[in-house]
């Protein structure tokens, strides 16, 4: 009992700045942060979705979450989340690199504004949140409030960065290098006692992948969309899909729960897609 207790009164003290909190996976780790009475940031270019997780968040732990808005593709958007949620918290023990941005092109008709744009918010965002992240970690004491030492950072990345997609190659692209961001990471922060993990979902039901599935199987001249995305399932060796909740429940583990000698790893939560 002492000890659930001890447990309990050192999770109060955590603070965790969720990026891309508005909907789908973000929200759904917000939740399960502040199940376990962890403080969030919840941070999103989406200021009235971002504040309705806050809202959720709040009617969890009776404590009034923070509210981020930022845009993550400008220069100066990942140092201005960090800067606010420290200003908010005092401290920061966890990040997670969740916002991204996906579309569909075909490989031949790929234009300068996708690449550009998936560069910025999947790619420079997630590095230089890494690195303010990792220089506002490094001046934690270790104590028992903090996340494993001085913190730690989960970085989302996916299946498709191990995947041949010619309709998808700028989102393909841009996970390959978010995994190689995140090993980077870990080496760089480790000597300040921070770990820096990803975790990549696999078919996981969202609005994004909803409408990402949808101009996959136009683009594909798949006119039963039903059929089209059971296709898809089936290639899952579990035979299902998943959720944010069920995907939520992995970065919760490597946020809060993994051992503290774990970093520069990939926990894979695809059903086996990612197998390889």
């Amino acid at each position: 009992m002492a000890e659930a207790t001890e447990k309990k009164s050192q999770a109060v003290s955590k603070r965790v700045l969720v990026t891309g909190a508005a909907a789908g996976l973000g929200r759904a780790i917000s939740l399960a942060l502040a199940a376990r009475e962890v403080q969030v940031a919840v941070c999103d270019i989406d200021e009235a979705g971002a504040t309705h997780t806050a809202m959720q968040c709040a009617e969890i732990t009776n404590e009034t979450a923070v509210v981020i808005v930022a845009d993550l593709a400008t220069p100066d958007g990942p140092d201005k989340a960090v800067r606010e949620a420290l200003a908010q918290f005092g401290r920061l023990d966890g990040l997670v690199n969740n916002a991204g941005f996906a579309t569909v092109e075909p490989f031949l008709e790929m234009t300068a504004e996708v690449w550009d744009r998936t560069y910025y918010v999947n790619i420079r965002a997630v590095a230089l949140l890494c690195a303010a992240a990792g220089r506002a970690m490094a001046r934690n004491t270790v104590d028992a409030g903090s996340c494993g030492q001085g913190g730690r950072i989960v970085n989302i990345t996916s299946p498709a960065a191990r995947m041949a997609l010619p309709n998808y190659a700028h989102y393909a692209a841009s996970k390959a290098a978010v995994d190689s961001i995140t090993r980077t990471a870990a080496i760089a922060l480790a000597p300040l006692g921070v770990t820096v993990n990803s975790m990549a979902p696999g078919m996981m039901d969202t609005v994004m992948q909803a409408k990402t599935e949808q101009m996959m199987a136009e683009i594909e001249g798949r006119n039963d969309l039903q059929a089209y995305l059971d296709e898809r399932t089936a290639r899952v060796p579990l035979g299902r899909r998943t959720d944010p909740a069920e995907m939520a429940e992995l970065v919760v583990w490597l946020l809060l729960d993994a051992p503290e000698y774990v970093t520069a790893e990939r926990l894979n939560g695809s059903g086996g897609l990612d197998r390889d």
